[in-house]
């Protein structure tokens, strides 16, 4: 499969952890990417747009407001880099 996303090894330094939030409503759902960036940012990412920043963020709250904003709901769990160090 191919994919539009650097090698996860390379970006391991860089993120903390990824949520997926979907919104339900449409058919097939759409996905975004809400990032946390060890620097302490917060960034949403569109996947089916070669990974386009969609919003940037200094804090969580803001990120999941802006995400809650548009009726997206959050996936279970998070996939935190250092679990697949």
């Amino acid at each position: 499969m191919l994919s539009h996303t650097p090698d996860l090894p390379e970006q391991i330094n860089d993120w903390e952890f990824i949520e997926l939030w979907g919104d339900p409503i449409v058919f097939p759902p759409r996905i975004l990417m809400l990032v946390s960036g060890k620097n302490g940012g917060f960034c949403i990412y569109d996947p089916s747009t070669n990974y386009k920043s969609l919003f940037l963020s200094s804090t969580y709250d803001e990120a999941h407001s802006w995400l809650l904003e548009d009726e997206y709901e959050r996936c279970d769990g998070r996939l935190f880099a250092a679990e697949i160090a």
